[in-house]
């Protein structure tokens, strides 16, 4: 079981526009999705902030609206909120806040041996790094650069630096960048 953080980003870095819009993602289609398929079916269960959720149900899920669709995800997902928000009618969504720690040791045991996906957005990946808890990032890197927006990680890991463990093309717009996350405390392997 591996705790990762797997996302899109533009080439300089961003993970959603200066408008928190992904629509320069979606332009691409299905184009990319392939390593997301394959990924997705070692995954146990699912973590997110508040803004990734209200963004999931705002443009994707649209709970209560003629265009509604079910919930993405078939594993359990937690969502670290500090904020009340709405429910997915039959999601298997659970609502936390505070420390990631005793929510991780939850999402482990819950994921069964499957790995435990971050879907983001950064600041919460960059709470389980801080803790040691992830393990590894692979990152689909698109054609465009957006300029600003929400940055991939806004932290420092420099000091043991990423692993690059895994590179892959797919098609002319995206390459997939996986790398093994090591703390001072523990060396990763690939």
């Amino acid at each position: 079981m591996k705790t990762v953080y797997f996302t899109a980003t533009s080439v300089d870095g961003f993970i959603a526009d200066r408008d928190d819009s992904l629509a320069w993602l979606f332009q691409f289609g299905d184009a990319g999705l392939g390593e997301a398929a394959s990924f997705m079916e070692g995954v146990g269960a699912v973590a997110m902030g508040a803004t990734t959720y209200q963004w999931l149900l705002d443009n994707e899920v649209r709970p209560g609206t003629g265009e509604a669709k079910p919930w993405p995800y078939q594993v359990p997902c937690w969502v670290f909120t500090s904020r009340s928000l709405t429910v997915v009618p039959g999601a298997d969504v659970r609502f936390v806040q505070g420390d990631v720690r005793p929510v991780h040791a939850e999402m482990a045991a819950a994921a069964g041996g499957k790995d435990v996906w971050l879907v983001g957005g950064g600041e919460l990946v960059g709470q389980f790094h801080d803790h040691g808890l992830l393990d590894e990032m692979t990152v689909s890197i698109a054609s465009v650069t957006l300029g600003a927006g929400a940055p991939l990680l806004p932290r420092a890991i420099a000091f043991p630096p990423l692993r690059l463990i895994k590179v892959k093309q797919e098609g002319e717009a995206f390459v997939h960048l996986t790398y093994a996350v090591a703390t001072k405390d523990r060396v990763a392997t690939g």
